[in-house]
C-alpha cells in the first residue's frame, strides 16, 4: 500500500537513575561511595533508506517509544544505555513538528537522519557528590526525562522524470512500457490513485527514475480531486514529460487540456514553469494525433513529438530526449 503522509507520536527513553551505595569489603571499614551512574535513554531517530518506497510500513505504528536507560548499581557500575527507536522512511520525506509546524529535516538522500526526540540523560551516582568534608554522600540524581514530540512525515517522491497530464492520457501505460513497473491500467479515468515509480535502463551507462503522477484536473492547485496530494510529487522531479491525449474520452479540447494542466502547476508552484518540459501527444495510432500535434506545435513554437505506447512508435526517441535533458541539467549544475 502506498502511503505518503503519516502522523506519529514519539517518546524518547528516560535516563536511568544514579545509585547511592558504599563499598563494603572485609578489612575496608570506610570504603566510601561507589554508586554508578544511570544509562542514557534511547533516542527516536528518523532514517532515510533507499530500500523503502513509501510510508506504508509505519501506517499502523502510531507510537514510537525508545527504551529507557538502566539504573546505576554498586561497584561503580553504569546502567545500560537505552536502545534507539529508528523509523525507516524513503528518501524525499519531510519531517515536520506537528505542533510548531516547522520543518525538522528534509530527508533528500539515503542515509540522512534526524533525532526527533532525544533520550534523557542518566543520573549521577553518589560518588559524584563526595567531597573532602562530605565523604559519605547519600545523594544521587534521578534520570532525565526523554523528550516527547508529535511529528508528521510527508513524502515527496524524488524522481528524475515526472509524467503529467489529464486522466487517461496514457501515463501508466508509458511507464509500464519503459520500465519493469506494473501500475494498474484500465480504460477509465482515475485508474491511478497514487504515484508509481519505475527505473528506466538504457544500455549499460544510462538509467533514470520515472514517476507516473496521477491525472490532474481543474482546481488541483486548490486541492480539488486530491490535487495537493499529487502535485507535491511533481516538485521533486527534474524533467517533466507532459502527455496530451488527442481524443479525450470526455470530448474536451486537447489543446485546452494542456493549457489547463500548465495553469494548475503554475498556481501551485510558479517555479514549476521553469522546469524542463517535453511535450508528447500520445496514442499516435489515432487519426486525431497528427493534427493535435501540429496545432500544439504552432501554439508553442516548437515541434511536438508523437508516440504510441501500444505500438512502441517513437519510444526510443523519447527516451533519448529525456537522457539529453538530464545530461544538460547535470552540465548546468
Amino acid at each position: 500500500m502506498f502511503v505518503d503522509r503519516v502522523d506519529i507520536y514519539c517518546k524518547a527513553g528516560d535516563g536511568g537513575d544514579g545509585c547511592a551505595s558504599f563499598r563494603r569489603e572485609a578489612h575496608v571499614p570506610r570504603g566510601g561511595p561507589n554508586g554508578g551512574d544511570g544509562g542514557k535513554g534511547g533516542d527516536v531517530i528518523v532514517l532515510a533508506d533507499e530500500n523503502v518506497s513509501s510510508l506504508g510500513n509505519i501506517i499502523g505504528h502510531k507510537h514510537w517509544n525508545a527504551e529507557r536507560g538502566g539504573h546505576g548499581s554498586s561497584s561503580l557500575k553504569t546502567g545500560k544505555c537505552g536502545e534507539d527507536a529508528i523509523i525507516m522512511v524513503p528518501p524525499g520525506t519531510l519531517v515536520i513538528d506537528s505542533k510548531r509546524g516547522n520543518l525538522l529535516r528534509d530527508m533528500k538522500q539515503s542515509g540522512d537522519r534526524v533525532v526527533v526526540a532525544k533520550g534523557g540523560k542518566g543520573g549521577r551516582g553518589n560518588r559524584h557528590f563526595a567531597t573532602a568534608t562530605h565523604q559519605t554522600p547519600r545523594e544521587f540524581e534521578k534520570g532525565g526525562v526523554g523528550e516527547l514530540r508529535d511529528i508528521s512525515l510527508e513524502l515527496k517522491l524524488i524522481a528524475d522524470v515526472g509524467l503529467v497530464g489529464k486522466p487517461n492520457a496514457g501515463k501508466s501505460t508509458l511507464l509500464s512500457r519503459l520500465s519493469k513497473a506494473h501500475p494498474e491500467i484500465a480504460a477509465y479515468p482515475f485508474t491511478t490513485k497514487y504515484p508509481n515509480l519505475g527505473l528506466v535502463r538504457v544500455g549499460f551507462d544510462h538509467q533514470f527514475v520515472m514517476a507516473d503522477i496521477p491525472g490532474l484536473i481543474e482546481g488541483a492547485h486548490a486541492g480539488v480531486g486530491l490535487g495537493h496530494e499529487f502535485l507535491r510529487h511533481v516538485e521533486r522531479t527534474r524533467v517533466l514529460v507532459h502527455l496530451v491525449e488527442p481524443s479525450p474520452m470526455d470530448q474536451t479540447d486537447p489543446i485546452q487540456n494542456y493549457r489547463q494542466i500548465r495553469e494548475e502547476m503554475r498556481l501551485y508552484d510558479a517555479s514549476l514553469m521553469d522546469r524542463p518540459e517535453i511535450i508528447v501527444v500520445t496514442k499516435s495510432e489515432l487519426p486525431d494525433a497528427e493534427p493535435v500535434a501540429e496545432l500544439l506545435g504552432e501554439e508553442l513554437g516548437r515541434p511536438v513529438m508523437q508516440i504510441s505506447s501500444a505500438t512502441g512508435s517513437n519510444l526510443d526517441k523519447l527516451v533519448r530526449m529525456i537522457i539529453d535533458e538530464l545530461e544538460e541539467l547535470e552540465v548546468e549544475a
